[in-house]
């Protein structure tokens, strides 16, 4: 018999104080803490998290700071962690904290929906965690976690089945212990009741409905796949001595406010590359081909196809700026863009 909700929080709560996470810089009592970490967290890894994390905290420390930041220091800051959106929005959500909220933080769920950036679940993480309101929380990890435990035999991404998660999910909230309750979801989902699940350690294993059923695996059932779209591009690394020339994406996009190569949309020849380097202005001496690089965003995946153009002198009639191809770390740079002139460079 399926434990009631009663003794499904208090369990959790159990073991949550015994088995759970307590170790990361994030689990303090400060809404600033607990918001740049729920970004950070948003299809992002714990692991990943932590180095990031403690750099961006002791460059911005109040979001006052984060505020007054200028936007390509905290893009700097971001690069590698990926969906540069959360970013640009951290920044904009920070500007409105002080200017519309006086550099104070509202309690509410429904005042931090009002952010850029944050939906219903970051929100009420936020306000749990830091206000002990009796808000719940909903990411992949939950949703697998109560699927399982209610023997939901359904994809997680179906419109009526999040509905049905959303009212679970409420209903199972206890009295107290928010903070313990909150984390003990993130922590069950994220260390246990995985992928591939370790019931063996799972404080559900009697009540389990998935478990019962012996269909812990296939629960919830796989999205829906859809065809990645590939779209090809030409990355000219045109280089001078030790230095490289960079713009930086101004145009609505994933890499919106990071500084990378220029582009060539699609596919085309060294010769065609060489040719269009020259259209903007710069005397080429010489190029060759770098090996492509396959990089997947969450829509499509690029493939990039670099081609190192060395130029003899530095002038041109494009926008863009010439960094020393050694310092590229102190500038916010897509990875695959960073990887690429290590690896050139070094």
């Amino acid at each position: 018999m399926t434990a009631s909700k009663h003794n499904f929080s208090k369990t959790l709560v159990d073991w949550q104080k015994l088995h759970g996470r307590h170790d990361l810089a994030w689990q303090i009592n400060d809404p600033y803490a607990r918001w740049i970490s729920e970004i950070m967290l948003q299809q992002t890894q714990v692991t990943t998290v932590r180095e990031y994390y403690d750099r961006f905290m002791l460059r911005f420390p109040t979001v006052q700071a984060l505020a007054a930041a200028d936007v390509d220091e905290v893009m700097q800051l971001w690069a590698g962690l990926g969906y540069y959106t959360r970013a640009r929005n951290l920044h904009k959500a920070a500007q409105m904290i002080v200017s519309d909220w006086q550099g104070q933080f509202k309690r509410t769920r429904a005042d931090w929906e009002s952010l850029p950036g944050i939906g219903r679940s970051t929100a009420a993480a936020i306000v749990a965690f830091s206000f002990a309101a009796k808000e719940t929380i909903l990411d992949g990890n939950v949703k697998r976690v109560l699927m399982r435990y209610f023997g939901i035999e359904a994809s997680s991404d179906d419109s009526a089945v999040i509905k049905e998660l959303w009212s679970l999910a409420e209903s199972l909230l206890p009295e107290k212990d928010i903070e313990a309750y909150i984390q003990g979801l993130m922590d069950l989902g994220a260390t246990v009741c995985t992928r591939s699940p370790s019931c063996d350690q799972c404080p559900f294993v009697a009540d389990c409905k998935a478990f019962a059923l012996g269909k812990q695996r296939e629960i919830p059932w796989p999205k829906k796949r859809r065809e990645r779209p590939q779209k090809h591009a030409v990355f000219c690394l045109i280089w001078n001595d030790d230095e490289v020339f960079l713009q930086k994406r101004e145009q609505k996009g994933v890499w919106q406010g990071l500084f990378s190569l220029p582009q060539i949309d699609g596919e085309c020849s060294i010769e065609e590359c060489e040719d269009t380097v020259r259209a903007w202005g710069f005397d080429v001496r010489n190029s060759r081909a770098l090996p492509d690089i396959v990089h997947d965003f969450s829509h499509y995946r690029l493939l990039m196809h670099p081609v190192a153009v060395r130029v003899r002198t530095k002038a041109c009639s494009i926008d863009g700026q010439w960094f020393d191809g050694q310092a590229r770390t102190s500038i916010g740079m897509p990875a695959p863009v960073q990887i690429l002139l290590a690896d050139f460079f070094n």
